[in-house]
């Protein structure tokens, strides 16, 4: 079987065309990798990168990535919706086939290392390459963001796993590791209150919300330890974010295992929500690439009942597409959107 890895890579600039091409470019450079999309967005002022080859062609990539986005991202002039940590925000490869996770691990490894000694970036090892459990989530690490990391780098318990505990201002931090496949979901609200946003993204995230008493102040348990209400939906991460140029807020969605729960589920539950803070769920997108058999289960979901043995693929994923209201703020194009159909 053909060892095949995918690799992700955020970095820190949605903005500026020439620095995106020339981050897309320095991928397209490297023998053995095939880019499958670049995917910038203004709001968030952020580009998700995706490629895909070989184990040793796909660090090779990811370096030479970080390496141009370090020299052409300053984070002291960033700004954007979006938590991030430094210029090339988080670089997470996945096993795709013929590979582990534990291979992926190593590879985040070499990645890391290379990175800091070469670069003089610090680098956070998080999921599956996590070396201690603070570290395995990702919204952890990046508590505080860029502006928070110069005190927060200098903590014994944040000690970067590759590269000196020194603040790089230019820079900021890498986060690598190891994951499944990730799938970057977004949903549309018909308001543009961030609140309500973050209102339901608080309701429906697995690690829940504090909660709190009549006086509106977090209840502690005898350890001192704030109390938390679970979230409505396993293996979800969400926050809210006001999309400025659509005039709309939006539940920014991570869907870490779309086998526990898919895209649909967590659409469904975003408008169940919603609705009961006067709001509802518009439509929505996915930022990158998707597995054809997370479109198929939706289109499953939404598909007639007495239908399932007779429809097609092809049609599967239209429902999909028209249900999840993907097309709503940009066409969704299934041949460069879903992974499989890129290969």
């Amino acid at each position: 079987m053909k060892k095949i890895v995918e690799c992700v890579p955020n970095f820190s600039e949605g903005r500026n065309k020439e620095v995106i091409d020339a981050i897309s470019e320095s991928v397209r450079r490297v023998s053995g990798v095939k880019l499958l999309n670049v995917e910038p967005d203004k709001d968030y002022n952020r580009t998700v990168v995706t490629f895909v080859g070989d184990p040793p062609s796909v660090v090779e990539a990811a370096f030479q990535a970080a390496k141009t986005a370090s020299e052409l991202i300053d984070m002291r002039n960033h700004k954007g919706e979006h938590p991030r940590l430094g210029a090339t925000d988080v670089v997470p490869f996945i096993p795709i086939s013929g590979v582990t996770m534990q291979d992926c691990v190593w590879l985040a490894n070499d990645f890391a290392k290379r990175v800091a000694e070469e670069l003089r970036i610090p680098v956070y090892l998080y999921e599956f390459a996590a070396k201690s459990p603070q570290r395995k989530n990702l919204a952890d690490i990046r508590k505080g963001e860029y502006e928070g990391l110069a005190q927060k780098i200098l903590d014994p318990l944040w000690k970067p796993d590759y590269g000196p505990a020194e603040f790089n201002a230019a820079s900021g931090a890498t986060v690598t590791g190891a994951r499944k496949f990730l799938i970057a979901y977004n949903v549309n609200l018909n308001t543009p209150d961030q609140a309500v946003a973050n209102e339901i993204a608080a309701r429906i995230r697995e690690s829940g919300r504090p909660k709190k008493d009549a006086a509106g102040k977090v209840v502690k348990n005898e350890k001192g330890e704030s109390v938390r209400i679970p979230g409505t939906l396993k293996a979800v991460k969400a926050m809210g974010v006001l999309l400025e140029r659509f005039n709309i807020a939006q539940v920014s969605i991570n869907v870490v295992d779309f086998e526990t729960t898919n895209m649909h589920e967590a659409f469904e539950e975003v408008k169940k929500q919603a609705k009961t803070l006067g709001s509802d769920a518009t439509g929505s997108e996915i930022v990158g690439l998707v597995p054809l058999q997370a479109m198929l289960l939706a289109g499953e979901f939404y598909a007639p009942r007495e239908a399932h043995e007779k429809i097609s693929e092809r049609r599967l994923v239209e429902l999909a597409i028209h249900h999840l209201g993907l097309s709503q703020l940009e066409t969704f194009d299934p041949g460069k959107k879903i992974i499989e159909y890129m290969l």
